[in-house]
């Protein structure tokens, strides 16, 4: 597995993570370590979203891409160009759709295999701040700054309900099996029944909300601007316990399961990344499994989990070049100007393998005319013959 964090500085981490299991056999005293993989300084301004699927990871950034990467063969895949402000949320549905939503107002369908944009939705009147896929593929849930929280036919790519909220909510969740959805607006958490659109109870938390996550249908973790992440039940409304997790507030958390294990993850601000190891009654604190100090304010947090290849599927075509050149990434852009596609190997390093490439810039499709883009494309030739 690996852990994937996004910065303040600009820069994404990634750290492989070995189990290993002690010599006494107890599983509550097994300790996992991780290990630097890759650092790469890909984007121009703060990291403010991850995503991962079994191939991919993306990251979003305030400056208005969205990079990608393929973490089976450890290379920069490309960037997708569509958007015009930060990009606040990326969701990957599947091995074959992204979603994405920014401060432009607009969520974007895209192919995880071509990397073409799809669908492009105005969603909001002002950001898009926060998007949530229903377990069934078929449904999103977007909350925006038009104090509005939005239903999405994923099927035809429409709005299905629009729902007046009195304020701006900043994040919105679907519980595992999608009975029941919350919506976060500062400290307080509104929880939603599907089957009758209203809400069923709120909880509030004593600071502001960075980040919840789903441990199972009804318990809720949830992690604010502060050192501590709760863990909350979502039909009594109770805290069924509290933990110190960090020095600092702790800005994004993750959870998944894997044989024997369910593990939180939690990032940041301290630079510290944790993993946690849950108890089947979340009553009792998770005991930690392990941390690392990137040494950075930390924005995002993802996981990518290695489950194997599928021999059934194809890897996904590239739109750029077929071959990879290690001492020059070679750039093509699509007539549309929505993805710029680059492949950058991992130099391996004496304890880090870091994203080489980094003086190839991705330019911004919606800001250049066609004319731009040829003349763009044509200057990149000229310096590529020049410097054979």
């Amino acid at each position: 597995m690996e852990l994937v964090a996004g910065s303040y500085e600009q820069v994404i981490f990634g750290f492989t993570v070995h189990p290993e299991p002690q010599a006494s056999g107890d599983k509550e005293q097994q300790q996992w370590t991780p290990v630097a993989d890759f650092t790469h300084h890909a984007h121009t301004a703060s990291l403010s979203a991850v995503a991962v699927n079994s191939r991919f990871v993306v990251t979003g950034s305030k400056d208005e891409t969205i990079h990608i990467y393929d973490m089976k063969k450890k290379i920069e895949h490309g960037a997708l160009v569509h958007h015009n402000g930060t990009i606040t949320c990326l969701k990957f549905y599947g091995s074959r759709h992204l979603i994405s939503g920014a401060e432009d107002g607009l969520i974007c369908v895209w192919d995880a295999k071509k990397w073409e944009c799809l669908k492009s939705i105005r969603a909001h009147k002002g950001h898009v701040t926060f998007l949530s896929i229903h377990p069934s593929g078929k449904l999103a849930l977007s909350v925006g700054t038009d104090k509005t929280l939005r239903t999405w036919n994923l099927v035809e790519g429409r709005s299905a309900f629009i729902k007046n909220i009195k304020q701006n909510a900043h994040i919105v969740e679907w519980s595992p099996r999608g009975e029941k959805y919350v919506v976060v607006i500062l400290n307080k958490i509104d929880v939603y029944q599907l089957d009758t659109a209203s809400i069923s109870g709120t909880i509030t938390n004593e600071k502001r909300i960075s980040s919840v996550t789903f441990l199972s249908d009804s318990v809720l973790a949830v992690a604010g601007d502060e050192e501590v992440v709760r863990f909350f039940d979502c039909d009594s409304l109770v805290c069924l316990c509290e933990f110190k997790a960090h020095e600092n507030r702790v800005k994004d958390i993750f959870s998944f399961e894997i044989p024997e294990h369910h593990v939180l993850v939690t990032a940041s601000s301290d630079g510290f990344i944790k993993m946690w190891k849950l108890k089947q009654d979340k009553k009792d604190p998770p005991s930690l499994l392990c941390g690392v100090n990137t040494n950075a304010r930390l924005t995002c947090l993802g996981v990518w989990l290695d489950r194997g290849t599928d021999t059934k599927e194809r890897p996904p075509p590239a739109a750029g070049p077929s071959s990879v050149n290690t001492e020059q990434s070679k750039i093509s852009k699509k007539d549309s100007g929505d993805v710029v596609q680059q492949e950058d190997t991992l130099k391996p390093n004496s304890k880090k393998c870091v994203l080489s490439g980094d003086s190839n810039k991705p330019v911004k499709g919606n800001s250049l005319s066609a004319r731009k883009r040829k003349m763009v494309e044509m200057q990149e030739k000229k310096k590529r013959k020049k410097k054979i």
